[in-house]
């Protein structure tokens, strides 16, 4: 590791931009209520819904599905909590946090992982948005509907949905074109009108199911204890996975934060229980479902398209993808656009950063991940958590265990200070992520179809079921038994907060 005692507040080129720079303090001013807005408004979103269902079409009962949300989101809620404290100490962003464990270089290699999954996130979102414009369009217009096929039968890709879905997509694009700030007034539009909205879908529940008695005694379907907790286990580890993806860029919001105690409690306060009750509704109608229609209709969008008034069908719809407007620039653009910026800060804007992910979104074939639950949650959740969790161990042994809470801010910004390593990759970190997705590959590749089961040792593939715990733990006791005896002496913390908002070309 270099120790070099020449320290410059001027950054490198090529190391900073303006949404990488430190945020002054004078510009941190987010309370508690924002941070528990925050959550508020990412946790209403249609995935939420898909979550809780998931678990009611996988064969959960009301009170298992909502135990495991709660649970898996009170476990995430830890890392978030841990991360969110350097962000909130230095005002610094989730790419330049990851560069005192990676190196300023190979600070790039978890800030990509990170972007290219919010990218999968993305198109998820944008397909479900796209998708309930069809179902809407499709009502007035129902030629959409018998469009001749104009994809290969392998894309599993209708080409009505495939119009209105691109459409869509351009429209997040103009938003992006736009700037952030042309989404608030969606995002008071969404924190206003989605709890509404989901109120009126769960009185339609309870009403057209006769009531919530016999929606809530709807039955566990596993036939043994075996059986439940061969299905609890990843379950809960995609509930882990569902925000793993924000438990590693919450510096990107806790930078904003007047007080550590503002992110703490906001978060802590919002983010289990605004999951877990929206995730009630899911359940319940969800549950309804299967009362109404003799089966269980998992996804929102599909139920809606079910009523029999084109008007209300249309409000829907609308509603839903608005909503979904919203949730996909506060979540799924604003954190990648920073980390593709992070790779070549001179070349890559916000905007372009916001393109980028929109290209990848889609290339991702979205509505294949969310065709079935058993692909939303086994596949798409369990499998990117594998990577995350490797990442989460790392960087909280680095900032906890090994530099004590204490980061050198302008050396953040050098390619020869002490998180310079070896050509700017610090090789521990490299070495610890790699060991910490090992365990998981095996399983991985049976859950898409790669390998076969009786071809994998059943230990490995029963690991999968534990991804994200298995890679936090082996990644994070790797790296910290690799780090031993390598840290630099760190400077005063006074002099290391006051850092990020005293070098004069970062605050700018």
């Amino acid at each position: 590791m270099s120790t070099s005692t020449e320290t410059s507040t001027t950054p490198a080129p090529g190391l900073t931009s303006f949404d990488l720079a430190p945020v002054p303090f004078a510009e941190r001013t987010w309370g508690t209520g924002h941070y528990a807005a925050l959550w508020i408004s990412m946790s209403l979103c249609i995935p939420t819904y898909m979550l809780a269902s998931s678990l009611i079409e996988g064969g959960m009962n009301w009170r298992q599905a909502l135990l495991t949300i709660f649970l898996g989101n009170t476990i995430v809620l830890a890392p978030m909590l841990l991360n969110g404290r350097a962000g909130a100490r230095y005002g610094i962003p989730f790419p330049v946090l990851a560069r005192a464990s990676f190196g300023v270089r190979g600070a790039n290699v978890p800030a990509l992982l990170r972007a290219i999954i919010a990218c999968g996130w993305f198109g998820i979102q944008t397909w479900i948005g796209g998708y309930a414009l069809y179902q809407m369009a499709v009502l007035w217009v129902p030629s959409l509907g018998t469009l001749p096929a104009i994809f290969p039968a392998s894309w599993a890709l209708a080409t009505g949905p495939a119009l209105v879905f691109l459409l869509f997509w351009a429209l997040n694009m103009y938003v992006v074109y736009l700037g952030v700030d042309s989404i608030r007034k969606l995002l008071v539009f969404k924190a206003f009108f989605l709890p509404l909205a989901a109120l009126a879908l769960l009185w339609w529940a309870i009403s057209a199911g006769h009531g919530l008695g016999p929606i809530l005694a709807q039955p566990s379907k596993f036939a043994d204890s075996a059986a439940f907790w061969a299905f609890f286990f990843p379950s809960l580890t995609g509930m882990v996975g569902f925000w793993a993806t924000l438990s590693l860029n919450i510096p990107d919001f806790t930078r904003y934060a007047v007080s550590q105690r503002a992110q703490q409690l906001g978060q802590a306060l919002a983010l289990p229980a605004s999951m877990t009750l929206f995730s009630f509704v899911g359940v319940v109608v969800t549950s309804a479902t299967f009362i109404i229609y003799g089966k269980t209709i998992w996804d929102p969008v599909v139920l809606a398209g079910r009523f029999d008034s084109k008007l209300l069908v249309s409000f829907a719809m609308i509603a839903v993808a608005l909503s979904t407007l919203a949730t996909n620039i506060a979540a799924n653009i604003m954190s990648p656009a920073n980390d593709f910026a992070n790779f070549a800060p001179e070349r890559i804007s916000f905007k372009t950063g916001g393109y980028l992910t929109g290209v990848l979104g889609v290339l991702i074939f979205p509505w294949k991940l969310i065709a079935d639950p058993s692909g939303y949650i086994f596949t798409w959740l369990v499998g990117y958590s594998g990577l995350l969790g490797p990442i989460g161990g790392i960087m909280i042994v680095d900032y906890y265990l090994i530099r004590r809470q204490q980061l050198d801010v302008p050396d953040l910004y050098q390619f020869h200070g002490r998180y310079a390593y070896r050509g700017g990759f610090n090789p521990a970190a490299i070495i610890a992520l790699i060991i910490g997705v090992l365990p998981n590959v095996p399983g991985f590749l049976t859950a898409i179809g790669v390998l076969e089961k009786g071809t994998v040792w059943p230990a490995l593939v029963a690991v999968y079921n534990y991804a994200w715990f298995v890679g936090f733990a082996v990644s994070g006791l790797v790296y910290l038994l690799l780090m031993r005896g390598q840290t630099a002496t760190q400077p005063a913390s006074a002099a290391s907060v006051a850092s990020a908002a005293t070098m004069p070309s970062l605050a700018q």
